[in-house]
C-alpha cells in the first residue's frame, strides 16, 4: 500500500539515521538543498524498500546506519563502481513527493552472510589502514595491525591466511598469491582515504571471484567524486612520532566525475617492550619498528551516454619499514614495498530496460618487494620478489525474470615473477640465484540465483579453471535461502575450492628465512560452507549467526626448512553479528567468532593452527549529533599458539595470554567544517601481546584536525 509525503524531513527522520541532520539542512540555503539530495541518492542506492517521485520510481534505503557495519541484500561489485542514478532537478527538491511501499527489510537476501563497511562508519572509526578496518568484521583475527604490526604474523578469516580469501579493488584481484613470509597483501599500506565501502561476502562469491575463496571475498570500493566539488583533509600526531596526512578533492564537471587524494603516514614504534618480545633492544624497546608508508590514488568516471558508463582508477603504494617477526636476537631486515594498480572498465545497459548488463574490466597489477639486511652484523642478504600480472574479465548481470538472476562470464589473468636472491653467507651462495617465471590463468563462471518461491532462493554456481601448471578444474557451488518469516531467514551454502601454491613457493630460495622452494608442491583443496540464521529482532535490532566449516587437504607449509604440503586441516566455527540503532544518536554494535582450527595430519597433527585465536570478540557503543561524534570500542583476543620461533624453554604447543583492549574515538566541532579528532587506544594502560612475541604498548593517543569544505 503506498503512502505519500509533502514533507521530505519527516520521511527520512523515520527512514535513516541521518534524517535530523537532513532535516536541518532543508531549510538552509540552495547550496545545502544540493547536499541534501546527493545524501539521499546515496542512500538509494543501498536500499530495499521502493520508492517514487512522482512518476519515478527509485530506490530507497530504509536500514538505519550501524556503527561498524550493515547487511546488504547482495554484493554487486560488478556494478558497484559505476551504478547510476537518476536526479531529479534542484529547484524540485523543495516539492519533492515520495511514494513509499513495502516493508522495512534489514535482513540480507543472501544465502551467506554479507556485511558492508560504508564511509561513516569507516571515519567513526579512525583507522590507518585496511586491516583496521577489517578486525571489526565477524570473521577476522588480525594480528598485523597498529603497533608493531608484522607482516609474518598474519590476517585470518574464518582459520584461512590472507592468500586462502581473495582480496579485490572495485572488483577486481589484487592479490598477488605471494606466501605470507614473503609479503602477501599487506593490508596496512592500502589508503584508506581513497575507500568509500568495503564489503565481505563468501560462499557462492568464490564462483564469481575465484575458487581461492576458502574465507571469503573482501572488495573494496574506492570512491568517486561528488557533484559538489569537496576538499577532505586530516591532520594528526600521535604517540611515539606518529603523524598522519591526507587530503582528497572530489567533483564532477557534465559527465565526468574524478576523485584524487594523497595520503602519507610515518611511526617510529620504539616503545618499551618485555623481556621476551621480539627484536627487543639492550634499552628495552621495540628495535626496527619504524614504517612510513605513502599512498596516491585517483579515479575518474565518464558517463558516455544514458546507457554506458567509462571508468579508470589507480592508485600507487611505497611503503618502507622494519621487520620484527625473527628477531631472537635482533632483526635487522628492512623491507620495501611498492604497488601499482590501475584498472579500466566499460558498463553498459543491453536491451532497453535495466535487467541486463555487461561489464568490461581490464587491470594492471605490480607487488615489488624487497628484504635486505645484515646477518648478525656479519653477513648481507636480500630478496626480491617482483609481481606483476595483466588481468580482463567479462561479466553479464542478467535478471531474466522475476524470478531468475543470472551472472556469468570469464576471467583472465597472467603472472609474471622475478626472484632475486642473494647471501654473502659462504653456506648459501650455491643458492643465490635469479628465477624468471610465468603463469597463465582463466576460468569460465556462472552463478544463478533462483527465486523459487517468495520466501524461498536457491544459488547454482560452477567455475571452470583452466591454469597453465595445474591443469583444468572444476569447482561447484550452492547456496539456499529460506525465509520463515519476515523477521527470521534460515542459509546455507556450500563451495568447492582450490588455491595453487605460489610461484614463488614452487620456484624462488627464501634467504632472509632460509627456506628452499619445491617444485613438487601440490594444490591446496577442499571445501568450505556454511549454515545460520538472520533474524531481525526488532525494527532496529538485527542478528546474524552463523556455523562454518572448512576441510582442506595439502594444505601447505614449512617443515625442515622447505616448503611442503603439510596434511589435512579441518576447520570448524561460530560467527555472530548484532547490530542495533538503538535512536537516532546511540548505535552499538557486538560481533563474536570462534574457531577451532586443527591440524588433522603429520607431526603437529591434533594441534590448533598456528597464530589462529579460538575466540575473538568486539563491541562498539557510538554517539553521533551536531558534528559530535564519541565512539567506544572493545576487543577480545583468546590468545594464539606459538607455532614457531619461540624464545628458549618455550613449546610450538605454548599459547600466548588473552587480551582485553578498550579504545576510544571521537570528533568535536569546532566550525562547520572543521573538527578536532582524538583517539585514545588501550585506556587500560596494560601492555599486552597481541600476537607471538609482538607487544601493544600501554595508552596512546592520536590528535588531530579534520576538515570538509
Amino acid at each position: 500500500m503506498g503512502l505519500k509525503i509533502l514533507l521530505l524531513p519527516t520521511i527520512l527522520l523515520s527512514l535513516t539515521v541521518g534524517s535530523a541532520a537532513l532535516a536541518n539542512e532543508l531549510e538552509d540555503s540552495k547550496k545545502n538543498a544540493i547536499a541534501l539530495k546527493l545524501k539521499l541518492h546515496q542512500v538509494r542506492r543501498n536500499s530495499e524498500s521502493k520508492l517514487s517521485r512522482l512518476t519515478q520510481r527509485e530506490k530507497f534505503s530504509t536500514d538505519a546506519i550501524w556503527l561498524t557495519q550493515k547487511p546488504s541484500p547482495t554484493i554487486d561489485v560488478a556494478q558497484s563502481t559505476s551504478s547510476q542514478v537518476e536526479e531529479p532537478a534542484i529547484e524540485d527538491i523543495d516539492e519533492l513527493y515520495i511514494e513509499v511501499e513495502g516493508k522495512r527489510e534489514t535482513i540480507p537476501e543472501t544465502s551467506s552472510p554479507v556485511y558492508i563497511i560504508p564511509k561513516k562508519e569507516i571515519e567513526k572509526q579512525r583507522p590507518n589502514s585496511v586491516a583496521e578496518i577489517l578486525r571489526n568484521l565477524p570473521g577476522f583475527a588480525i594480528n598485523d595491525v597498529g603497533f608493531g604490526a608484522d607482516i609474518h604474523t598474519g590476517t585470518y578469516y574464518r582459520g584461512s591466511s590472507i592468500n586462502q580469501s581473495v582480496f579485490l579493488l572495485n572488483g577486481r584481484p589484487i592479490g598477488s598469491n605471494i606466501n605470507t613470509y614473503h609479503g602477501a597483501t599487506d593490508l596496512n599500506s592500502i589508503p584508506v582515504e581513497s575507500i568509500e565501502r568495503v564489503e565481505l561476502s563468501s560462499g557462492t562469491s568464490s564462483t564469481l571471484y575465484g575458487s581461492q575463496a576458502f574465507g571469503g571475498v573482501v572488495n573494496i570500493v574506492t570512491k568517486q567524486g561528488s557533484e559538489i566539488p569537496q576538499l577532505n583533509g586530516l591532520v594528526e600526531y600521535g604517540s611515539y612520532d606518529q603523524d598522519n596526512y591526507r587530503i582528497s578533492y572530489g567533483g564532477s564537471g557534465g559527465n565526468l566525475k574524478y576523485s584524487l587524494g594523497f595520503e602519507q603516514y610515518d611511526a617510529e614504534n620504539n616503545y618499551r617492550v618485555p623481556e621476551g618480545a621480539a627484536n627487543r633492544d639492550s634499552d628495552g624497546r621495540l628495535f626496527n619498528g619504524d614504517t612510513a608508508t605513502s599512498n596516491y590514488f585517483g579515479s575518474l568516471s565518464l558517463n558516455l551516454n544514458s546507457r554506458n558508463t567509462l571508468s579508470l582508477d589507480a592508485y600507487k603504494i611505497s611503503s618502507r619499514r622494519g621487520l620484527l617477526y625473527f628477531g631472537f636476537p635482533l632483526q635487522r631486515d628492512r623491507l620495501d614495498h611498492d604497488v601499482f594498480n590501475i584498472g579500466l572498465s566499460w558498463k553498459t545497459l543491453l536491451g532497453n530496460g535495466k535487467d541486463s548488463v555487461l561489464k568490461a574490466t581490464v587491470a594492471y597489477n605490480q607487488d615489488y618487494f624487497n628484504t635486505y639486511g645484515s646477518t648478525q652484523n656479519i653477513f648481507y642478504r636480500t630478496g626480491t620478489l617482483n609481481s606483476q600480472a595483466v588481468t580482463a574479465r567479462l561479466e553479464h548481470d542478467w535478471k531474466i525474470n522475476a524470478s531468475i538472476n543470472l551472472r556469468w562470464g570469464m576471467d583472465v589473468k597472467n603472472d609474471f615473477l622475478n626472484g632475486d636472491v642473494l647471501s654473502t653467507a659462504p653456506n648459501r651462495a650455491n643458492l643465490n640465484e635469479e628465477e624468471e617465471r610465468e603463469r597463465f590463468q582463466t576460468a569460465l563462471f556462472a552463478l544463478n540465483t533462483w527465486k523459487i518461491t517468495n520466501n524461498f532462493q536457491a544459488d547454482l554456481g560452477l567455475r571452470q579453471n583452466f591454469t597453465s601448471e595445474f591443469g583444468s578444474y572444476l569447482n561447484p557451488s550452492v547456496g539456499l535461502r529460506w525465509a520463515m518469516s519476515p523477521g527470521v531467514a534460515l542459509r546455507g551454502s556450500w563451495a568447492s575450492v582450490q588455491r595453487d601454491p605460489g610461484i614463488d613457493q614452487l620456484y624462488v630460495y627464501d634467504t632472509v628465512h632460509n627456506w628452499l622452494p619445491n617444485p613438487d608442491l601440490e594444490p591446496e583443496v577442499g571445501s568450505s560452507w556454511t549454515a545460520g540464521v538472520d533474524v531481525k529482532f526488532a525494527e532496529n535490532l538485527t542478528g546474524q549467526f552463523t556455523y562454518f566449516g572448512s576441510s582442506l587437504t595439502d594444505r601447505l607449509g614449512i617443515q625442515a626448512g622447505r616448503w611442503t604440503n603439510i596434511g589435512l586441516v579441518n576447520t570448524n566455527g561460530l560467527e555472530a553479528a548484532l547490530k542495533w540503532q538503538i535512536n537516532p544518536q546511540w548505535s552499538t554494535f557486538l560481533n563474536y567468532t570462534y574457531t577451532d582450527a586443527k591440524i588433522e595430519s603429520g607431526i603437529e597433527e591434533g594441534l590448533q593452527l598456528g597464530l589462529v585465536p579460538y575466540s575473538v570478540g568486539q563491541i562498539g557503543l557510538g554517539y553521533q549529533s551536531g558534528g559530535w561524534e564519541v565512539n567506544l570500542f572493545a576487543s577480545y583476543y583468546s590468545g594464539a599458539r606459538r607455532s614457531f620461533f619461540n624464545n628458549p624453554g618455550d613449546s610450538n604447543t605454548d599459547f600466548s595470554p588473552s587480551w582485553l583492549s578498550l579504545d576510544l574515538g571521537a570528533r568535536i566541532p569546532i566550525t562547520r567544517n572543521l573538527g578536532l579528532t582524538v583517539y585514545l587506544e588501550n585506556l587500560a594502560d596494560r601492555a599486552y601481546e597481541k600476537s607471538n612475541r609482538i607487544y601493544e604498548p600501554g595508552l596512546t593517543y592520536r590528535i588531530g584536525i579534520s576538515s570538509n569544505f
